[in-house]
C-alpha cells in the first residue's frame, strides 16, 4: 500500500513539475472527448426527436392523396385531377392483402364553428372510427367516434384541445353543443394536446363521423363524386411490407379510375416508414463519422502524451539511473511512467465527460418545454461515453508502457553518465 502511495505521489509530482505541457495535452484530450460526446448527443437528440414526431403522426402510416392523371386513357398529355372516394377505401380494405388498417377522411376548412360562448375557425374532419388507431389521437375526456355514430349519421363531434379552449373558455366541452354551419352537434369527446411548440393546427381540428360529413358538408364542384375524400391513409402488415402495400393500393386505385398505376403524377404520398428509415440512416452515418473523428482526436492526444512521456524519460535519465543505483526495480520504474500516462488520460477523459454532461444538462434545462419540433435536447449517450473511456484506457496504456519500457531498459551506469 505504501509503495502504491509513493508511486502516485511521484506521478503527481512529475505532472506538476511540467504544468504547462501537461495542461495543454490534457486540454486537447478533454476537448476531443467533450466534442465527441456533445456531437453524438446532438445527433441522438435529432434522431429521437424525429422518431417522436413521426410517432405522433401514427404508427407505420402511409398517407395518400389524389394527384393528376391523363385526361384521355393511354396518353400522357392533357392532365386532369381526380378524387379519391370512399368506395376506393372500401376496395382497398377488401382486396389489399398487405394492408392491415385503412382509414379515410374528408377535411374542410370553411365550416364555421359556433358555441354558446365563442366562435372559431379551424379544420373539420369527417373520419371513421379507426382513425384514432391508424393515426395518433389520444383522448382526454369523453369518447371517440364509434361505428354507431357512422351508421346512424349522428351529429356528434370530438374537439381538439385548442378548439375546446377557444370554443368553450372556462367551461367543460364534453356534453355541450356546437353549431357547424348552423347544424347542431353534441360534443362527445375531447382529444389530448400533443405535439410541441406552436404546432397547434392538429389541436385545433374537430372530428365528426365521415358519413355525416359526406351528407352535410360534401365536396362540391363539377364532376366531383358525392363520396369524394381528402385522403386515404393505411398501414402495411409489417413495416417491411410498405412497398408491397403501396403497389397493391396503386393498382386498385388505378383500376378503379382507369389509368396506368405507374404514372408518376397519379399519387401524392408520404411514407412515414421510409422517412423514418432515411432519418435513421442519416443519423447512424453521422454517429459513425463523429465517432471516427473522436477516435482520431483521442489518438492524437495519445501521441501527445507519449511524446510528453518520452521527453520526461529523456529529461529524467540521471534521476532514473540514480533510483536504479539505489535499488529501484524495473517494475517500479515501469509502474511510475505507466501510471503517469494513465493518470493524464484518465483525468483528461473525466474532465471531458463531466464538461460535456454539464453542458448538455444546461441545454436540456433551457430547451425542455421550449417546443422545438423534431428535436430533443442532447443527452449523454452511454455507448459514446463507454467508447471514449475505452479509447482513453488504450491511450493511457500505450502512452505509459512505451516510454516506461525505454526507462526501465536503461542501465544505472549508462543513465548516470548522460547529461
Amino acid at each position: 500500500m505504501q509503495a502504491i502511495r509513493d508511486t502516485f505521489g511521484q506521478v503527481f509530482l512529475a505532472i506538476w513539475a511540467h504544468k504547462l505541457r501537461s495542461f495543454l495535452t490534457m486540454f486537447g484530450i478533454a476537448w476531443g472527448v467533450g466534442s465527441l460526446l456533445l456531437l453524438v448527443g446532438l445527433g441522438e437528440g435529432f434522431r429521437t426527436g424525429q422518431h417522436k414526431q413521426l410517432a405522433e403522426i401514427g404508427n407505420n402510416v402511409i398517407m395518400m392523396w389524389a394527384g393528376q392523371i391523363p385526361a384521355v386513357g393511354g396518353q400522357r398529355t392533357g392532365m386532369r385531377p381526380y378524387k379519391l372516394t370512399y368506395a376506393d377505401a372500401q376496395a382497398i380494405r377488401a382486396r389489399a392483402q398487405y394492408v392491415r388498417g385503412v382509414t379515410a377522411f374528408l377535411r374542410r376548412s370553411d365550416i364555421k364553428q359556433v358555441s354558446d360562448f365563442e366562435s372559431a375557425g379551424g379544420q373539420v374532419l369527417g373520419v371513421e372510427p379507426n382513425y384514432a388507431q391508424v393515426r395518433f389521437l389520444p383522448m382526454s375526456a369523453g369518447r371517440w367516434i364509434n361505428e354507431q355514430d357512422l351508421s346512424d349519421h349522428r351529429l356528434v363531434v370530438v374537439v381538439g384541445d385548442k378548439s375546446a379552449s377557444l370554443l368553450f373558455p372556462g367551461h367543460r366541452a364534453v356534453g355541450s353543443y356546437l353549431l357547424l354551419n348552423g347544424y347542431r352537434f353534441q360534443v362527445v369527446g375531447q382529444a389530448e394536446k400533443f405535439g410541441r411548440g406552436n404546432q397547434d393546427n392538429v389541436n385545433q381540428q374537430i372530428y365528426i363521423p365521415l358519413t355525416t360529413m359526406m351528407e352535410l358538408f360534401a365536396m362540391t364542384g363539377e364532376n366531383i363524386p358525392a363520396d369524394s375524400l381528402t385522403s386515404i391513409q393505411y398501414q402495411p402488415l409489417t413495416a417491411g411490407d410498405n412497398l408491397k402495400a403501396k403497389d397493391e393500393v396503386h393498382r386498385i386505385i388505378a383500376e378503379r379510375h382507369g389509368f396506368d398505376p405507374s404514372f408518376p403524377d397519379a399519387f401524392e404520398e408520404w411514407d412515414t416508414i421510409k422517412s423514418e428509415e432515411m432519418v435513421g440512416k442519416i443519423f447512424t452515418g453521422m454517429d459513425v463519422f463523429l465517432g471516427g473523428v473522436g477516435v482520431v482526436t483521442l489518438a492524437l492526444g495519445a501521441v501527445g502524451i507519449v511524446n510528453i512521456m518520452l521527453v520526461s524519460v529523456s529529461e529524467r535519465t540521471r534521476e532514473i539511473g540514480l533510483r536504479k543505483a539505489l535499488g529501484a526495480t524495473k517494475r517500479s520504474i515501469l509502474s511510475q511512467f505507466f501510471f503517469e500516462g494513465l493518470t493524464l488520460t484518465g483525468l483528461s477523459g473525466l474532465i471531458g465527460v463531466l464538461g460535456a454532461a454539464t453542458f448538455m444538462g444546461g441545454l436540456q434545462a433551457i430547451l425542455t418545454g421550449q417546443g422545438v419540433q423534431g428535436f430533443d435536447p442532447p443527452r449523454l449517450v452511454p455507448w459514446s461515453a463507454a467508447a471514449a473511456i475505452g479509447a482513453l484506457t488504450v491511450c493511457g496504456v500505450v502512452a505509459g508502457l512505451y516510454p516506461a519500457s525505454k526507462a526501465a531498459a536503461l542501465e544505472p551506469v549508462e543513465a548516470l553518465r548522460r547529461e
